[in-house]
């Protein structure tokens, strides 16, 4: 198979796994929105397909940097098969968790999918590790180090600050009245916003760090610039993502977990967007659908650790430990079953 021909079916299939990011990780974002009844749901839908279309135009570049860092190979047709067993092995894990209606995580597919075919095709030391660089001076975080780093703390993070915005919410309207339902549901909205664009820029960059780093392979491109037809059409495969199959995640983090409330909603939404924007800054892909399902976890826990469906955030922590070795494995075999066109 011709180079050529290979880069456009990865960056084929680079788009179709923006979709299944739509359904998995921005989906997350619009059901605690809408289980709150702070929104309808077709008004929830467009509302975070909006604002996640205007954050992967707008978001920037630097979380696409440091995706195309993970791999130490040299540009040539292994590396452009590579990228495609690794797109591939994560848009099949999205689809599959959402079959069975499980927020996995496309981050983590998607490094569990590079890490697997990389090693099948050039052993460990294609991979960039960062461990060396981060136990000598000056101590720096780089390649797998730093996005591990990054995916367990901002879960972490997702967890904690939803905790302390349940407490310090809860303090706040202590003798609120009812009627204070109505300010925060205009409050949802504003956060919800927020978040979604944070949300937009950090996912479309993890798709944007793939099909550069293919053009380049290819030998279509000289630098590792975004360019900006790539940027719309994954700006708009996450919008439709979002508004055409979320539904069986929603139902998952929205009523599955405890029973949420708009000030719930709201405690939530701020604490994963703060969580976000912070990883966006440093550059650093996150899982938002796990930050998203921690921080719910952790509004819950604060309201009343009794009233939280456990058993949903089992399943959710099994998804997250589960979802990187399985995708190295899926995108080490799809590596081997195509590498007789890849060469030496």
């Amino acid at each position: 198979m011709d180079i050529i021909i290979g880069a456009g079916i990865a960056i084929t299939i680079a788009f179709i796994f923006t979709f299944t990011n739509g359904f998995q990780d921005a989906s997350a974002i619009a059901a605690t929105f809408i289980a709150s009844r702070s929104a309808k749901p077709m008004q929830g839908v467009i509302l975070v397909a909006g604002m996640n279309f205007f954050g992967a135009i707008l978001g920037g570049s630097a979380v696409a940097f440091t995706i195309s860092s993970l791999l130490t190979l040299e540009p040539g047709p292994q590396l452009v098969y590579i990228l495609l067993s690794a797109v591939s092995s994560a848009a099949l894990w999205n689809i599959t968790a959402w079959k069975f209606r499980v927020p996995s995580s496309s981050t983590h597919a998607l490094i569990g999918g590079l890490i697997g075919a990389g090693v099948a095709a050039a052993g460990l030391e294609s991979v960039n590790w960062g461990i060396s660089e981060l136990l000598a001076a000056p101590h720096v975080l780089q390649g797998l180090t730093k996005v591990l780093f990054f995916l367990v703390l901002s879960v972490f993070l997702g967890f904690a600050v939803g905790y302390l915005m349940r407490k310090m919410s809860g303090f706040v309207l202590k003798n609120a009245r009812r009627s204070a339902n109505r300010q925060i549901v205009r409050l949802n909205w504003i956060a919800a916003a927020v978040m979604s664009f944070a949300n937009g820029a950090n996912d479309s960059q993890k798709q944007l760090g793939i099909i550069v780093l293919v053009m380049f392979a290819a030998g279509q491109v000289q630098t590792f610039e975004v360019p900006f037809w790539a940027r719309l059409i994954c700006a708009i495969m996450l919008a439709a993502g979002t508004v055409g199959a979320g539904w069986r995640v929603m139902s998952t983090l929205g009523r599955r977990i405890f029973k949420i409330e708009p000030i719930h909603s709201f405690d939530s939404q701020v604490s994963s967007g703060a969580t976000i924007a912070i990883s966006n800054l440093f550059g650093a892909p996150i899982s938002s659908t796990h930050i998203i399902s921690s921080s719910v976890i952790g509004v819950g826990y604060g309201q009343n650790p009794q009233k939280v469906q456990w058993s949903a955030g089992k399943e959710i922590f099994v998804a997250m430990v589960l979802t990187i070795p399985v995708a190295m494995i899926i995108s080490a075999l799809v590596f081997t079953l195509i590498r007789p066109f890849v060469g030496s």
